[in-house]
């Protein structure tokens, strides 16, 4: 099991020659060493998880060194390998991967390539440092690790003043859950006396019952600690109420969506809860309230996700919609199911996001779907790849067969699984089944503005810029996904934007849309592949109700009675999902290409509605007068009145300004006569005479 040293290091060393080396080594180098290393780490933790998957690995842990050592702390630093580890080992090595195969042509044209390489490299080793972690502080590492890292990467195009915006916020908005997650961390300590995470889950149903003092009263304990834990869950995974930053970081680069905001960063929240699920079942409240934010998140970030027109921020809100998935899974117990659907959407939700990347790079840098339309016969790869991913997010298949997208049978079992919990699970079913019809209704939706229709690429400013040969000096504006490059006066014609495309066709303003390149469309494959036979391959050794606990051999709490629950439910409740998603199905088609004028007869009928959902219903207007505006004028305060009022005014600058004046005294004594001088002279003698006679 020595390979899991190589599996972490080597993403850690490229980053750090990529980064290092930067434009000395050149762009080939940095990016043939990065995607190199990975996909070297992708092999290796696909033979972990397929020794797991056989059953013929156990777990082991493997120590590395000695970390911190004071007094009864003593932290050392171990790589755990089990089966949720090797899970998520696969998961991040293998999007990861793709992604940097996919970024040497979208990233082409950007000069800075060397540094965005070492960027992924660097987010992948935080990433692996967290699965991997056997203590709380180790995983705390990891945890602090992929924030900086997706600072950066969000931030990438730093002179884009709105992406130096939103990698703010990312980050601002991570240290308020990581705050939970560290008290959390000192509450375990204190109570366990230790941070091993081997040992905190064994000793955690002795604890149960008992109570600690926390803000001036006496609470259950396991409560309380679970309750700050998933605070840090809460950020990390974007939920209601910590989601802010999420839609805003699609300023990235669209790659960096693709790997932080699908598959691995965004999902660390449902790991952790996974990994300390013992602990969570010790207390119904902390379980009871991650369901309930996990449903109340899934049905919130829907809504919102039906009238976005960005396509990158329709599958941003996607992806906050599936995370409240996973945790209302892990809520009611079916922890293996919140892994399954985290391994499932990993696959189609990568695939989306890189489609997108791909209908992007076609449309000249257009994010906005309502310049699209009429792209299947342009695009045909994009285009039957982000069917497939559609057909796999939306859950399509027959219910009681084998016969379904990788969705459909790790939605399927989440919902399937709530019911049969009962309590809190069964309205999360309810809340569940109605996000899963928005779900297919804007997932279709995407699908029909883009590919179907008539082609409305001639109302794009973007396109008339590369119509009228404006290659250089491109304005960066909200829907520019290269703006840094753009302002780097980097022509166009690198993706394939030249006058021989330029081709007269009705509504297209006389441009043509043209296919990816071949390192762009391979991991579109590849990740096709996972989106339509995922499901498939792992749903019996993840969700099964005999094989589920020989699988996971203890990594997670696996409830065999409530799996086997769900698979006995009622014959309506297994066919709900299949109805939901065939009525947001025929929904979406009615209103987007048998009756186009719906959509707008209806926001003209619900426009309080319309607006509502169009502005997020309106969560960061209320951070903004809540918090920033508090902030900033308790910023300008001590700004004015304490820096430079009182402590400029009465230090450096008061120091300086009495200097400047006794210069000015002293000055007027330099007269340059000789009787002005003696004057002085016999003044200070007297004085002297004086003081000694005194003595």
């Amino acid at each position: 099991m020595s390979a899991i040293y190589f599996i972490v290091l080597l993403p850690l060393l490229a980053a750090l020659f990529a980064g290092l080396g930067n434009r000395i080594i050149g762009n080939t180098v940095a990016k043939t060493v990065t995607t190199g290393a990975l996909f070297i780490a992708c092999a290796l933790s696909w033979s972990i998880f397929l020794g797991f998957w056989l059953g013929d690995s156990e777990a082991i842990v493997a120590p590395a060194f000695t970390w911190i050592r004071s007094g009864t702390f003593d932290v050392a630093w171990a790589l755990r390998v089990d089966t949720l580890t090797a899970t998520m080992l696969i998961v991040i090595t293998s999007v990861s991967a793709l992604v940097h195969l996919y970024s040497w042509s979208y990233m082409a044209e950007d000069p800075d390539q060397p540094r965005f390489f070492a960027y992924l490299s660097l987010f992948t080793f935080a990433m692996l440092m967290l699965v991997t972690a056997n203590n709380l502080l180790q995983m705390f590492f990891g945890w602090e690790g992929v924030g900086l890292a997706s600072y950066l990467l969000i931030g990438f195009w730093f002179k884009k003043p709105s992406a130096s915006a939103a990698a703010i916020k990312a980050f601002v908005v991570n240290r308020v859950g990581d705050l939970g997650f560290m008290m959390g961390i000192f509450g375990v300590y204190l109570v366990f006396g230790t941070i091993s995470i081997p040992d905190i889950l064994e000793a955690a149903p002795s604890m149960a019952g008992s109570t600690i003092g926390f803000l001036g009263g006496r609470f259950d304990t396991m409560t309380v600690l679970c309750l700050l834990l998933f605070l840090g869950a809460m950020g990390k995974s974007a939920q209601l109420g910590l989601h802010t930053w999420l839609p805003d970081a699609m300023e990235g680069p669209t790659p960096v969506s693709a790997l932080i905001h699908a598959a691995t960063m965004v999902t660390a929240g449902v790991f952790m809860v996974c990994r300390l699920s013992p602990l969570f079942e010790t207390s119904e409240v902390a379980t009871s309230v991650v369901t309930i934010v996990g449903a109340a998140t899934c049905i919130f970030a829907a809504t919102i996700g039906t009238v976005q027109n960005d396509i990158k921020r329709v599958i941003a809100y996607s992806t906050c919609s599936q995370l409240g998935y996973m945790f209302f899974a892990a809520g009611v117990g079916a922890y293996g199911a919140a892994m399954f659907h985290l391994l499932t959407h990993a696959f189609f939700k990568a695939l989306l996001f890189l489609c997108a990347g791909s209908v992007i790079h076609a449309m000249h840098h257009e994010q906005d779907m309502r310049y699209y339309g009429g792209l299947r016969k342009s695009i045909p790869l994009t285009y039957w790849a982000m069917l497939l991913g559609t057909l796999a997010i939306t859950g399509v298949g027959i219910p009681g067969t084998s016969l379904g997208f990788a969705g459909f049978f790790s939605k399927d079992a989440i919902l399937e699984s709530a019911y049969a919990a009962g309590g809190h699970g069964t309205g999360a079913f309810f809340v569940g089944a109605l996000a899963a019809l928005l779900t297919s209704f804007y997932s279709w939706r995407l699908i029909f503005l883009t590919f179907f229709g008539r082609p409305r690429w001639a109302e794009s400013e973007h396109i008339q810029h590369a119509l009228h040969g404006d290659h250089h000096d491109h304005p960066a504006d909200e829907h520019d996904d290269h703006a840094h490059a753009h302002a780097d006066n980097h022509a166009h014609d690198a993706h394939g934007v030249t006058d021989a495309h330029f081709v007269d066709t009705t509504g297209s303003g006389g441009y043509h849309p043209h296919e990816s390149p071949l390192p762009m469309l391979v991991p579109l494959i590849v990740l096709t592949v996972g989106a339509v036979f995922g499901g498939l391959a792992f749903h019996h050794a993840f969700v099964g109700a005999e094989e589920g606990a020989g699988f996971w051999r203890g990594s997670l709490f696996f409830d065999a009675h409530l799996m086997h629950a769900a698979h006995e439910v009622p014959t309506w409740v297994k066919w709900t999902p299949f109805a939901v998603m065939l009525t947001g199905l025929v929904l979406a088609w009615l209103s987007y290409i048998k009756h186009t004028d719906w959509p707008a007869r209806f926001t003209a009928q619900w426009s309080v509605l319309y607006d509502f959902l169009l502005n997020k219903w309106y969560f960061d207007e209320l951070y903004n007068h809540l918090f920033v505006k508090p902030a900033f004028f308790l910023g300008r305060i001590f700004w004015k009145g304490g820096d430079q009022g009182t402590i400029d005014r009465f230090g450096p600058n008061g120091l300086a300004a009495l200097v400047v004046q006794g210069g000015k005294v002293t000055r007027r004594l330099q007269t340059g006569y000789l009787y002005s001088y003696a004057l002085v002279m016999l003044i200070g003698l007297a004085a002297a005479t004086t003081w000694a006679i005194a003595r």
